[in-house]
């Protein structure tokens, strides 16, 4: 199987780049991040004509979440067990969709931005990484042989070479020791953060913003990243970040990162 994820940064606006990526890549699961629209919205058409079905989470035009996928889709879920609610009223965001893949469980993740330090939204992200932790971890003690994998945009530069420059970031989201314990936590509870294992050359970066000509600066973040219960994490055999999709007309501003799995584990 070939597994991507990629923060799309609105499906409606990137249908065409996301239909010609798969066409080119040969990729058989894409999970989505930040498609921006209901459920209805969504282009289905065009990923349907390439023989991929499609599941989505989408309430309005901000976040989303969904999963294409030419090896079946089973057992969809919008939102993981026990995931927080925000605003007024408190709802569940779309920003967590659950599905089975061609035997793996596939979760697409939109982990909140958390915007300033002193915000609610920053405790929001605290907490939507912690419950997102324990229901890991629940459904690694419920089955420890099951594959499943966390991908998706974490809002999270877990190390220094994460970031174009540490300095710029200090005082800012994103960088913060309590974020990347918060990430470090499903390390922690036996998870594999795979694509860095496959893929570890610093400096190597998966978003750059559209302002201050960062991309062809280099000043960007990784960011977009895959975490593996350990039957997948098994099973992986390379990672790519695939730079050129930031390149051309109207791109997003994140680029799919690729996984490569193999049928049954390789060591």
């Amino acid at each position: 199987m070939r597994l991507a994820t990629w923060n799309i940064n609105s499906i409606r606006a990137r249908t065409e780049r996301a239909v010609s990526f798969l066409e080119r890549s040969g990729v058989d699961v894409l999970a989505l991040q930040e498609t921006k629209c209901k459920d209805e919205q969504f282009p289905r058409e065009p990923f349907e004509a390439l023989g991929y079905e499609v599941a989505t989470a989408g309430f309005s035009q901000w976040n989303g979440v969904a999963i294409v996928s030419r090896v079946g889709i089973e057992d969809v879920e919008t939102g993981f067990p026990g995931m927080p609610t925000w605003g007024d009223p408190a709802v569940a965001e779309a920003r967590a969709l659950g599905a089975t893949c061609g035997g793996v469980r596939v979760w697409s993740l939109y982990v909140p931005n958390g915007r300033e330090i002193d915000d609610p939204h920053y405790a929001y992200k605290l907490d939507w990484l912690a419950r997102l932790r324990d229901a890991a971890a629940g459904w690694l003690a419920a089955d420890p042989h099951a594959p499943f994998a966390l991908v998706g945009d974490w809002n999270i530069a877990p190390l220094d070479t994460d970031v174009w420059d540490p300095a710029w970031f200090a005082g800012r989201t994103h960088v913060t020791p309590a974020e990347r314990a918060a990430f470090t936590a499903l390390a922690e509870a036996g998870l594999t953060e795979v694509s860095r294992e496959h893929l570890p050359a610093e400096h190597t970066y998966t978003y750059w913003d559209y302002q201050q000509l960062r991309f062809p600066r280099n000043q960007g973040m990784r960011i977009d990243l895959t975490y593996a219960s350990p039957a997948l994490a098994a099973r992986v055999t390379g990672a790519t970040i695939v730079r050129d999709e930031r390149k051309g007309k109207a791109p997003s501003d994140h680029v799919p990162v690729v996984l490569e799995i193999a049928d049954r584990a390789t060591t």
